[in-house]
């Protein structure tokens, strides 16, 4: 964990610097593709998996190590040789998953957060899953594990092999000539993620174009059909929390009202958005069925509000790297607490985003959290051995957050909905 932790240390800013440098850009060109607020949701879907990974919030019922200690037919020694081997069985792996994420009812829940900004840029890549809790792919390794590729170099290999599928999200890179035929492009990757009929469910390789070329997946970016982003069931939230539960939601609600055994269990393994008969009509649900004309989410938010997220998302990024860089000395104990902290925080500020009028408990109970901690750690799990005055430091935030908490919530927002009633009487 602490070398993951290393690793995160190095790959945060960098991606940072990589969104900050293509919103430079963006509003340079006078192209509006990376607004603040779906930057931010998307950065702090980030945060939420980095989270996830740390706290170990994930099962695997059949691990590489024992699937290598079944059945390897040889004992490869670690070269060079063995990590492109290793790269591209874990590539073979992720082009599964990833179509299957696609294309079944249940695992599309893990994968609908990534897909559900609306725009398409580099901050987008940031939004990964919390609510896969089961591994059930290990045997997709299978030609790693036969080949005897030793496990320590899957273990390397594979945050390299998610860290490159950073860079393609984006709109500002075209064809790359013979690359294209290759690798997955930013291109290849605008058609993935679009809404578009004749887009839908293509383009599913990680970093080898090849996999969809080979097993028929594979749809060009056509000049004539302009991509449109987002899910056709849209979120309408930039909290990345609810986010991650929606499509779950939505089976077991539909699971639970279905009349028949049948569909009760067909509806986990049905193709993508499969619903019982007459469901549509019976329980409505939002659905977007013409691309090129539908509203994107928009909480029509003032600069103050704007700005104030992107500061909590940055503090928010400070606290999760003071905890990579201590995790060995706050312990596994305090992992789970300080985790909760994040996860609250990011919980909190997004629901201030959407103009939650719930917003103000989620930040109270917040800060409460955070000044028990504290109370009963008699610091912020030993900042005060760096800072002098780290508790005053982090009483003086709580402290300032809550103000700008309750100032949106009842001066700016209120506010606007006296405006809002007065235009509509």
């Amino acid at each position: 964990m602490e070398e993951y932790g290393k690793i995160l240390l190095i790959a945060m800013p960098l991606f940072l610097l990589l969104i900050i440098i293509e919103k430079i850009y963006a509003h340079y060109k006078g192209a509006n593709f990376t607004p603040i607020l779906d930057s931010v949701s998307s950065v702090s879907s980030g945060i939420t998996n980095v989270m996830k990974d740390i706290l170990g919030l994930s099962i695997t019922f059949i691990s590489y190590e024992w699937l290598v200690s079944k059945i390897a037919i040889y004992d490869l020694e670690v070269t060079i040789w063995t990590y492109i081997i290793a790269f591209i069985c874990i590539d073979f792996h992720g082009y599964w998953i990833h179509r299957w994420s696609h294309q079944i009812n249940f695992f599309w829940n893990k994968h609908a957060i990534h897909h559900s900004s609306e725009e398409f840029n580099l901050a987008c890549a940031l939004r990964q899953s919390i609510s896969s809790f089961v591994n059930l792919f290990t045997f997709l390794l299978l030609p790693a594990a036969l080949l005897g590729v030793p496990p320590k170099v899957i273990i390397i290999t594979l945050p390299i092999q998610l860290f490159m599928q950073f860079w393609y999200h984006t709109r500002f890179i075209n064809r790359l000539g013979f690359l294209e035929k290759i690798i997955v492009t930013p291109s290849h990757h605008r058609v993935h993620h679009a809404i578009n009929p004749e887009y839908m469910d293509k383009n599913h390789s990680q970093i080898f174009i090849i996999w969809d070329k080979l097993f028929g997946t594979f749809q060009e970016e056509l000049a004539t059909v302009p991509a449109v982003f987002g899910i056709t069931r849209p979120a309408k939230t930039w909290n990345p929390i609810r986010i991650n539960f929606q499509h779950l939601a939505l089976l077991l609600s539909d699971a639970w009202r279905a009349e028949n055994w049948k569909d009760k269990f067909l509806i986990w393994f049905k193709p993508t958005g499969w619903r019982p008969d007459r469901f549509e009509e019976k329980y409505p649900v939002e659905k977007i069925k013409d691309v090129y004309n539908f509203e994107k989410y928009n909480t029509n938010s003032s600069l103050l509000l704007k700005y104030w997220s992107v500061v909590q998302m940055f503090i928010t990024l400070i606290f999760v790297s003071y905890l990579l860089k201590n995790i060995a000395q706050i312990g596994f104990s305090n992992i789970i607490i300080y985790g909760a902290f994040i996860f609250l925080s990011i919980y909190s500020y997004t629901e201030l985003m959407d103009k939650n009028k719930y917003s103000i408990f989620w930040e109270i109970l917040r800060v409460l959290f955070g000044v028990s901690i504290l109370y009963y750690q008699g610091d912020w799990f030993g900042l005060n051995k760096f800072i002098l005055f780290g508790n005053y430091l982090i009483l003086s935030y709580f402290s300032v957050s809550l103000l700008f908490a309750f100032y949106f919530n009842y001066v700016e927002f209120k506010k606007v909905n006296e405006q809002i009633y007065s235009y509509e009487k």
